[in-house]
């Protein structure tokens, strides 16, 4: 009788152990991912958000003129993280348009004159290599 009581101690303590084992090792683990928690929020902290506005206007008249913006995110090094974000503005309402086409749903001009001059500054900036990098650049660029 008296080994059994000596061996379920044995037990209890090895069970023991283990179990104190198992909770360091979690707890370690808990502390790893917050580690890498730390780091992603590092690594976003690191990326900087830009934005810049601009407006696209017409060198024959430059009182016809479309709102412009991008943004996009650098990190420390300078170097663009991901794609630009660029859109223009509706001419009316301001919100967000994915063309410059968008700009004018829903708004018509009845002076032919007028249209025509719309017309011709979308399709200049339709036209435009580069079209990203001049809405993330530029203050303003006649066409």
């Amino acid at each position: 009788m008296k080994n059994t009581a000596v061996s379920a101690n044995a037990v209890f303590a090895q069970v023991k152990e283990e179990g104190e084992k198992k909770e360091v090792k979690e707890a370690k683990e808990e502390d790893d991912d917050e580690e890498d928690d730390d780091e992603e929020e590092a690594e976003d902290e690191e990326n900087t958000e830009h934005r810049n506005e601009m407006y696209f206007y017409l060198e024959s008249d430059t009182s016809y003129q479309i709102w412009a913006e991008g943004r996009w995110f650098e990190n420390t090094a300078g170097g663009v993280v991901g794609d630009a974000d660029t859109y223009f503005h509706h001419i009316l309402t301001g919100r967000r348009c994915e063309s410059v086409r968008d700009c004018f749903q829903g708004w018509t001009e009845p002076d032919q004159e007028v249209s025509e001059k719309w017309e011709t500054l979308c399709k200049r900036i339709e036209k435009l290599d580069g079209l990203e990098q001049i809405i993330c650049d530029e203050e303003s660029f006649g066409v």
